[in-house]
């Protein structure tokens, strides 16, 4: 290691990422039962190419296969999520035991292997059956999500620790049920609002509901994990600084005003007549870490938001790469608010891969976007933020959403016609930082 390498707080914790959706196939196997994004994908039109994530990854048959790279990465903790609907193909009971089977499987090779495992209750895949009552909508959904949780916790709580309950509820909220990108792909704002406020409700009945019911030798760490993508001004005018700072605003307070201060800021008025009594006090439960994903910012101007920033990097998503931001987020929100420890719970980009005649995955894009965001993230902690660990965003290529199979997050290179897996050049670096449990300062050209 080098004089000038950027070396992490000792335990440190280093991971990747992944969804049950994205990744498990097997989307009817088992008893597993039909989700909003099995219906949503075997739509005509609503994804790219036709694609659907019946077998994605093929995760749920080669889960051993997947165990072993992240040994080889040299992971400490894998964050992956549970799915909703193989544990209750109906969304409540009665409980699919081979559902859970597959997860406690999960669990006791991960901890043999000296990998912490961090599930995440609801990355998205609603079962099919509560949308068909009326979805997040109805706040009868919202019992059977703490139900879920507590099933879950029963099963599994003995071993696991850390447990986050949501992932970014705002693309659940604004993509589901705004823009209609995402299942269940309804186009409507004030739905989108009452999703919101009842996604943060189930959020703090799952963490009643865990604490209630874990049964492992140290107390449970729970959390949620929130998108966050800042907003920039176009210019130094007054107009556009002051633009740029009431959208970020809006943006953060949206979630984190409800979870760390028990109030909604004062843009999301309309909710209040959806407010039940004791809704906020559970929606403040306390947390022990806040989960935080972040890939990009947004820049914005009286004129309209700036599409392409001159000089900037863009990934295959069309995001702009500004790591940043990142640093400037977690100094800026760790000051505005009372917080407990924070992981980067996602972190990545989507590029081309080049192979190289000798079969090597050639994504130095992604390896250059991987370690630009880990220096901010070093800078940070210089600048007091508690921020203790890191989960590339994702482990595999996998069924990105809307978007099918036609953007790679992954470290790790899949063939989705034989479902081989290589590690790409980023992966085998960040394997070198977790050895080494530091990032050189170089970047590769």
């Amino acid at each position: 290691m080098s004089s000038d390498s950027l070396r992490f707080p000792d335990r440190f914790l280093w991971g990747a990422a992944t969804s049950a959706c994205q990744i498990e196939g097997a989307w009817d196997l088992d008893g597993k039962g039909e989700s909003i994004w099995d219906r949503f994908g075997h739509t005509p039109g609503r994804i790219l190419n036709a694609d659907t994530a019946d077998i994605a990854c093929d995760h749920y048959k080669r889960w051993q296969q997947d165990v072993d790279l992240m040994v080889e990465l040299g992971l400490g903790a894998y964050r992956f999520s549970i799915s909703w609907p193989r544990i209750m193909p109906n969304g409540k009971k009665p409980v699919n035991s081979l559902g859970l089977d597959f997860y406690d499987r999960l669990v006791d090779k991960l901890l043999a292997s000296n990998i912490q495992p961090f599930p995440t209750l609801y990355h998205w895949d609603l079962p099919q059956a509560l949308q068909e009552t009326g979805g997040w909508t109805n706040r009868d959904v919202v019992k059977r999500f703490a139900e879920y949780a507590e099933v879950v916790a029963q099963r599994l709580s003995d071993r696991v620790r850390h447990w986050t309950t949501l992932n970014e509820p705002w693309c659940i909220a604004v993509l589901g049920h705004a823009t209609g990108d995402h299942a269940p792909g309804y186009k409507d704002k004030q739905t989108a609002i009452v999703v919101g406020h009842n996604l943060l409700v189930a959020h703090g009945l799952a963490c009643q509901a865990i604490r209630a019911t874990a049964c492992g030798p140290d107390k449970p760490q729970l959390g949620i994990a929130l998108i966050f993508t800042p907003t920039d001004p176009a210019s130094d005018s007054p107009k556009d600084q002051a633009l740029a700072e009431k959208t970020w605003r809006e943006d953060l307070s949206y979630f984190m005003d409800p979870i760390f201060r028990g109030i909604y800021p004062e843009s999301l008025s309309k909710i209040k007549s959806h407010i039940r009594t004791g809704d906020l006090e559970l929606i403040a439960t306390q947390l022990d870490f806040l989960g935080l994903n972040y890939y990009s910012r947004t820049v914005l101007g009286i004129k309209g938001k700036v599409e392409v920033v001159p000089g900037s990097q863009y990934t295959e998503m069309g995001w702009e790469v500004h790591p940043v931001s990142l640093r400037k987020l977690l100094v800026k929100f760790s000051k505005d608010y009372h917080l407990p420890p924070i992981y980067i719970t996602e972190n990545g980009a989507a590029f081309s891969d080049q192979s190289s005649p000798d079969g090597r995955i050639l994504d130095f894009a992604r390896l250059n976007y991987l370690r630009d965001h880990l220096e901010q993230a070093w800078l940070a902690i210089q600048d007091g933020v508690d921020l203790r660990g890191y989960f590339a965003w994702s482990l595999l290529d996998n069924f990105e959403w809307a978007h099918g199979y036609s953007k790679r997050f992954g470290i790790v290179h899949v063939d989705f016609a034989n479902q081989k897996r290589t590690i790409k050049e980023s992966g085998r670096w960040y394997a070198s930082v977790i050895k080494q449990n530091a990032v050189e300062s170089s970047r590769f050209a």
